[in-house]
C-alpha cells in the first residue's frame, strides 16, 4: 500500500493493520470493540509492558518496519517466557508521524504477527496516535497453565546457573552499524531482529528453574538483578561462554573485546536461569556458573571492570 499515514487517517490505519492479523482460538473478541476479550483458562494472567522509541531503541535507517515489529514483539514475549508462562496476546500502542509511509506501518504489523506466530500468540488490539517520531508501547500477556511463576527471587546457594540463547550478537551488530564497518550479516540481523530461544526458556522453567530472567540489558546486569532479588552471589566462569566466530570477526574489525559483548551486550533476549544442582539441563542450555553465599556478581572470582549493561538514564 502506497502513501503516508496522513492519507489513511487514524481509523483507516487501524483497519489496514488489523486486517493483517488472523483469528485465533484464544482471542474471543478481537479488534473493533472498546476492548478485546481473551481466554484465560489458568485463571491467572502474566502481564508485561515495554517501550520502543525511534532513535533510542531502533533507527529506521538501520531497521525495516518488519524488523522493528519482530523486535518489539520478541522483547515482550521473552519477558513472559522468563516467568515460565506461555505468551498468549499482545496489545500494541503505535504513535507515528503523519508522513510515515503506510507500507512501513503495515510491515511493522507483519513483523508483530510473525513473531507472535513463533510461540503461538496473537495481536489482540491496541491504539494509534500521531507523534513526531515512531513510538511503540507493547503489552504482552501470558498463561502459566497451572505452573508456578518463576521469579527472580528464588535462587539458592548451590544452584547452577545456565544460559540459553545467543549473547553479544545484537550489541556487536549495533556497533558495526554505528561504525559503518563491514561485518558478518548475521550480527547485523541480530540487532535488527533478535531470536529468543522461546522453547529453551520454557524448558528451563519446566526443569525446575528457581529464578530466571531474559537477557535484555546485558548478562551481568540481568544476573545482578537475580542475585539482588535472591540475596545471593552469582559466580560466572568466562571460559564457559562461547565466543562465536562472527563475534571474533567483528571484534577484529572494530578492535573490540568480544567478551565484553557477551557479558554486557543487551537485546539478544536470551535466558539466564538458576536451577537446583541435581537438575539435568534441557537441550539448548549450558552451564556458566553457580550461586553462592554473598552478594553481587563475580566473573572468574572478581568483579567485572566497567559498565555491567544498559541503563536508560546512564547511557549516552
Amino acid at each position: 500500500m502506497t502513501g503516508v499515514l496522513a492519507d489513511l487517517g487514524e481509523f483507516g490505519l487501524i483497519r489496514a493493520i488489523t486486517a493483517r492479523f488472523p483469528p485465533h482460538d484464544g482471542l474471543l473478541i478481537g479488534p473493533g470493540d472498546d476492548a478485546a476479550l481473551l481466554a484465560a483458562p489458568d485463571g491467572r494472567v502474566v502481564a508485561t509492558t515495554d517501550l520502543l522509541l525511534e532513535g533510542r531503541h531502533f533507527r529506521r535507517d538501520y531497521s525495516s518496519g518488519y524488523d522493528v515489529g519482530r523486535k518489539a514483539a520478541a522483547q515482550n514475549l521473552s519477558d513472559v517466557v522468563a516467568m515460565g508462562a506461555r505468551p498468549t496476546g499482545l496489545l500494541v500502542g503505535l504513535a507515528a508521524p503523519g508522513d510515515l509511509p503506510v507500507s512501513w506501518a503495515l510491515r511493522l504489523a507483519d513483523g508483530l504477527r510473525d513473531e507472535c506466530a513463533e510461540i503461538g500468540a496473537f495481536v489482540a488490539g491496541g491504539d494509534v496516535s500521531s507523534a513526531d517520531r515512531v513510538l511503540l508501547a507493547i503489552t504482552a500477556l501470558g498463561d502459566l497453565r497451572g505452573a508456578t511463576a518463576v521469579r527472580r527471587s528464588g535462587a539458592r546457594p548451590g544452584d547452577q546457573v545456565a544460559v540459553a540463547g545467543r549473547l553479544g550478537w545484537a550489541q556487536a551488530g549495533l556497533e558495526l552499524l554505528d561504525s559503518g564497518a563491514d561485518g558478518p550479516a548475521e550480527l547485523l540481523d541480530a540487532h535488527r531482529r533478535p531470536q529468543p530461544p522461546y522453547a529453551a526458556g520454557l524448558a528451563l522453567a519446566a526443569a525446575g528453574a528457581t529464578a530466571m530472567c531474559d537477557v535484555s540489558d546485558g548478562l551481568l546486569a540481568d544476573v545482578g538483578h537475580l542475585a539482588s532479588a535472591s540475596g545471593v552471589r552469582v559466580e560466572l566462569r568466562a571460559a564457559a561462554f562461547e565466543v562465536a566466530e562472527p563475534l571474533r570477526t567483528a571484534a577484529a574489525a572494530l578492535d573490540a573485546d568480544p567478551m565484553r559483548w557477551v557479558l554486557t551486550g543487551g537485546d539478544d533476549n536470551a535466558f539466564v536461569a538458576c536451577l537446583p544442582p541435581d537438575v539435568t539441563l534441557p537441550p539448548g542450555a549450558h552451564l556458566v556458573g553457580e550461586v553462592t553465599e554473598g552478594s553481587g556478581v563475580l566473573v572468574d572470582g572478581a568483579p567485572f571492570a566497567g559498565a555491567q549493561g544498559w541503563d536508560h538514564y546512564r547511557q549516552p
